[in-house]
């Protein structure tokens, strides 16, 4: 059994690092996944095309459309000028004697209306950079001020966050985006709070030092021509369209669960309940629609480079895809392997209480990937059934599961090998040293917030 174990954690060992190095994870999986299976004395061949392919291909069946959309939508975004519209008002709004919470609100404005995580970035940067460098605030504090706003409590605490992370649990919980809103709002409160007093607490320090924006700094953004920019109230429509419409498809007499017969879906299609993907139709509806009318706001703007923009989305969704589906078959195949249940055993006896198990889990794959996606995928496709019979059993709600499932896999993942804190720190032209400790401070708030939370309710069931 030792043996066993030894291939499981050397192929993920091998998984994280060749990551972090920089070799595509597309590649890569398949082959350490392999090597699991050769130590372990499995069957190569059939483990790759019956095991990972099959479960790979299924990932990619139900989530493939929102990753999509989800490119195009902020694609469309930034190309129209929207997303900086956007940027550039809250950031004026409040000025500088609260350039933090400025940058801070306009990635959480955009984040929670769809937009992804990167062209949020891109958009925030030069408004944070302008707005920074005018309240003197030491440039090195803008990757944390976008990082709270973009990458914790708007991506997969607030209900009804169209983000990835949120969407992942509707498909082995049968629930919707908004699952547990209590929950998810007070998570959110204490991350954003917590969040702010760190990173304020950190700007007064600098201040005490005589440390100000700086000189010297790479990649420094070029001035925003706004008069070219489309006003706010157009360019917040599109968000607003779709928070709404996914509210109105997931929540309401118009539920796309209701929207064909029971019947013709059971024998057609093989769906015996339409609340299983009702989530991801009402996600797919209301992006669809969204796009449509920010592309109907701007279309001078946007029709030249149309045809560009469009294959700069679809190429980024399929990478991202591509890379998620690789370690959901990782896991799938590992859950096949012998070692497999002594690691799964240690994991369930770490706690009693599925939330506070689950948070392990989805807290660690998170970290050792550096995906929040992927690591939410692996402990959910390895473990989520057996988590959603603990709680039937003691009689959790399968909404707190999938809130907790949500927030942990948002805790460690942005650890330094994480994807979206290399963009990051390479868009504002920071390094690892200058600007990563605020980040870990924030992963560490966030995951310190879920076990918080998933205690908390373990107290009242």
């Amino acid at each position: 059994m030792i043996i066993e174990i030894f291939a499981i954690i050397l192929a993920l060992g091998l998984l994280i690092f060749l990551a972090y190095r920089g070799y595509p994870v597309i590649i890569i999986a398949p082959i350490v996944t392999l090597l699991a299976v050769v130590i372990s004395g499995g069957l190569l061949l059939p483990s790759y095309t019956e095991t990972y392919m099959t479960n790979a291909a299924n990932y990619i069946k139900s989530f493939f459309p929102i990753f999509l959309l989800g490119a195009i939508f902020g694609k469309v975004m930034e190309m129209t000028g929207a997303a900086a519209s956007i940027a550039r008002t809250i950031v004026n709004s409040l000025g500088s004697k609260h350039a933090i919470l400025a940058v801070v609100l306009a990635c959480s404005a955009l984040t929670y209306g769809g937009v992804s995580l990167f062209v949020v970035a891109f958009a925030v940067y030069p408004f944070a950079a302008a707005i920074f460098k005018e309240a003197d605030i030491p440039k090195r504090l803008i990757p944390g001020a976008i990082a709270l706003g973009a990458f914790t409590y708007t991506m997969d605490a607030l209900p009804g966050t169209p983000q990835i992370q949120n969407i992942i649990p509707t498909n082995y919980f049968g629930t919707d985006a908004y699952a547990a809103p209590v929950v998810g709002i007070i998570g959110a409160i204490m991350v954003f709070v917590g969040g702010m007093l760190w990173l304020e607490r950190r700007r007064k320090q600098a201040i005490a030092k005589g440390e100000g924006y700086g000189t010297g700094h790479k990649n420094e953004p070029e001035q925003v021509d706004e008069k070219t920019l489309p006003s706010f109230w157009l360019s917040i429509l599109p968000l607003v369209i779709v928070i709404a419409l996914n509210f109105i498809f997931s929540r309401t007499n118009w539920s796309a669960k209701f929207w064909y017969d029971s019947t013709t879906l059971a024998d057609q299609y093989n769906i015996a309940d339409a609340s299983t993907v009702a989530s991801s139709w009402s996600l797919i509806s209301a992006l669809t629609i969204g796009i449509i009318i920010a592309m109907l706001l701007n279309v001078r703007k946007i029709k030249a480079n149309l045809a560009t923009g469009l294959t700069a989305a679809a190429m980024g969704s399929l990478l991202a895809i591509f890379n998620t589906a690789s370690e959901v078959g990782f896991g799938n195949v590992v859950k096949t392997l012998p070692g497999f249940s002594a690691i799964q055993d240690w994991v369930f006896n770490a706690s009693n209480n599925p939330l506070v198990s689950e948070a392990i889990a989805v807290n660690v794959l998170s970290g050792v990937t550096g995906s929040a996606s992927g690591g939410l995928s692996i402990a959910l496709e390895v473990m989520g059934a057996q988590y959603l019979q603990m709680a039937n059993a003691l009689g959790i709600s399968p909404e707190l599961l999938h809130r907790i499932a949500s927030m942990a896999s948002g805790g460690m993942d942005t650890l330094p090998h994480n994807g979206a804190v290399i963009t990051l720190l390479a868009i504002t032209g920071l390094t690892h040293r200058q600007s990563y400790g605020d980040i870990f401070a924030l992963t560490i708030l966030k995951t310190v917030t879920v076990f918080v939370l998933a205690f908390a309710i373990s107290l009242f069931i």
